[in-house]
């Protein structure tokens, strides 16, 4: 389906479930798609646990435009896109994330829009070679639970452990997180058991 926003459509793609746990929604890249394989896998094993999952094609994708124009203008799209999916899904908690400029995104905006917490995949600590524009600021300004997951081989760097709630690490990956999705998804399944388990 399309959800207006103050900056063009967004396409969601949902995968409902039964009295769902919570809503999962989830984001891109910069130049990436919500078919990406770290994406797609933890889709599949948040499902398995019993959560709605959404994934959002973000509008500067959807009208064909690499480029992700500025963090406010995403912002905005994103908080629109959210609040239609939360008013499809009342009362349940909502988690949020995505891969590299879409964790970042979820980490600005996770408080306004009420997330319980935010998977960070790939988070791209800095500009590639140029460790000191850190984002660092963005995980831990989130305001919630921040679970960030990354390789040990990401040009654009590694968050330390102080910077989220849990800091997983994986040996020989890259940004894409390719190498082994499965085990990104049951990282992130894992954790997320948890952490709705604490509600209940």
């Amino acid at each position: 389906m399309e959800v207006a926003t103050p900056h063009g459509p967004a396409r969601v793609e949902l995968d409902d479930a039964d009295d769902p746990r919570a809503l999962l929604v989830l984001t891109h890249g910069s130049v990436g798609t919500v078919d990406a394989p770290d994406l797609l896998a933890v889709r599949a094993a948040a499902l398995d646990l019993g959560l709605a999952v959404a994934r959002v094609t973000q509008p500067f994708r959807l009208a064909g435009r690499r480029a992700p124009g500025s963090a406010a203008r995403q912002d905005e799209a994103w908080v629109a896109v959210v609040d239609e999916l939360r008013a499809r899904c009342l009362g349940v908690p909502l988690v949020q994330g995505g891969r590299s400029n879409g964790a970042r995104v979820a980490c600005r905006t996770a408080v306004k829009v009420g997330a319980r917490a935010v998977v960070a995949l790939a988070f791209p600590l800095h500009p590639p070679g140029r460790p000191e524009r850190s984002r660092a600021e963005e995980l831990r300004g989130a305001g919630v639970d921040v679970l960030v997951v990354n390789g040990d081989r990401d040009p654009f760097g590694v968050p330390e452990a102080r910077d989220a709630t849990r800091l997983v690490v994986l040996p020989g990956e890259g940004h894409d997180l390719k190498k082994d999705p499965v085990r990104v998804g049951g990282i992130v399944a894992e954790w997320l058991d948890g952490l709705l388990g604490e509600e209940g």
